[in-house]
């Protein structure tokens, strides 16, 4: 090789760049947009009518879907069915009907839902595993509002917990106690577990003792007389008034009586006074525990 060869410099990108001429530029930019527009003619032309189609149906759809929601709803409402119920129901015959729909609209144009179907498959089962608390509460809110173990205004105790039911919500259910202090309890605490209803009302137990001087059927017949008709009591159900136990310093009547439960202590303070103060107008008295002791000298 001769010395006065000269080895060609490498070229970069920018240097090719630069040395295509604006013209050439611009063609290329021509020919690309006319390759896009070559393919969404082709694609109208070929699938014009399908897509119209597809409009169509997802209009159609869209107009019964509301009509089945407001027929569900009438229809709930007619039945005097829970109204988180009547929702939950009406909004599932919509949805269900609109995915329909889609499915339908997709395939007039040519495409396969199997994939979409598969991918929400895959995502389902992902949320389902990493929300398996919030799901069995919605399930267990499922089974509450179908099954109905009580309703709004529904005096119950669960988990310990006792209250006039608020609302009942697919996640949980609120309850309000006789303070007004909101109580939320998650739905699967509920469902399997023992629920004591006692619908509107609250059962007030009342323990009273008297001397054994007393002639028991005279004592009941006074309590009985003091709180007849009282408006505390509820009317829906008698009060009881009975001989409960023969106690070692007292005769004990038990006072059971049902009151509506946001007036639960009210009640039961009043009743208390009335029966205190009607013993003592009669002469009753209430012992207190007594306790005999005996000294036995170390001879014995």
């Amino acid at each position: 090789m001769s010395e006065n060869t000269q080895v060609p410099e490498p070229t970069n990108d920018s240097t090719v760049l630069a040395q295509l001429s604006p013209d050439k530029l611009l063609r290329d930019e021509i020919d690309q947009f006319e390759k896009i527009y070559d393919i969404i003619i082709t694609y109208l032309t070929n699938y014009s009518f399908q897509l119209l189609g597809a409009v169509i149906i997802v209009a159609i759809g869209y107009y019964i879907a509301s009509k089945v929601c407001n027929l569900v709803l009438n229809v709930c409402e007619r039945k005097n069915l829970d109204i988180t119920l009547t929702r939950f129901l009406a909004n599932t015959a919509k949805i269900a009907i609109l995915v329909l729909m889609a499915v339908v609209a997709l395939g007039k144009l040519g495409i396969s839902v199997t994939p979409f179907i598969a991918a929400i498959g895959a995502v389902s089962l992902g949320a389902g595993l990493a929300l398996q608390g919030l799901l069995a509460n919605y399930a267990a809110g499922f089974n509450i509002i179908f099954i109905r173990p009580f309703v709004v205004g529904d005096t119950i105790t669960v988990q310990g917990q006792t209250g006039i039911v608020k609302e009942v919500l697919l996640a949980y259910t609120i309850l309000i106690d006789e303070d007004g202090v909101e109580i939320t309890i998650p739905n699967k605490h509920i469902v399997g577990d023992v629920i004591e209803n006692s619908r509107k009302d609250s059962l007030v137990k009342l323990n009273i003792g008297v001397a054994y001087r007393h002639d028991p059927k005279q004592v009941i017949a006074i309590i009985e007389k003091v709180i007849e008709n009282r408006p505390f009591i509820s009317q829906t159900r008698q009060p009881q008034v009975g001989l409960d136990e023969l106690g070692n310093s007292s005769i004990n009547i038990m006072v059971r009586l049902w009151t509506p439960t946001e007036n639960l202590y009210a009640a039961k303070f009043e009743a208390l006074q009335l029966i205190y103060d009607a013993l003592k107008d009669e002469n009753i008295s209430i012992p207190f525990p007594q306790r005999e002791v005996r000294l036995l000298s170390e001879q014995d």
